[in-house]
């Protein structure tokens, strides 16, 4: 599994999406660690929940 995110880009969960905007900290294999404005920091198993990069021109 190749995840397309790097530290720092920004991503929303579309299952969650109170809990805001977030911003990649660290990834480790399928998990990656976001820090989300709502909620704080959540570590999420990519191979269960799927998150939605943010583009600037969003």
């Amino acid at each position: 599994m190749i995840l397309d995110f790097e530290p720092g880009d920004k991503v929303i969960n579309p299952s969650n999406k109170n809990w805001g905007i977030g911003q990649v900290q660290s990834i480790i294999k399928e998990k990656v660690t976001v820090n989300f404005e709502n909620v704080g920091k959540k570590v999420i198993n990519c191979k269960n929940i799927e998150l939605e990069k943010i583009y600037n021109n969003e």
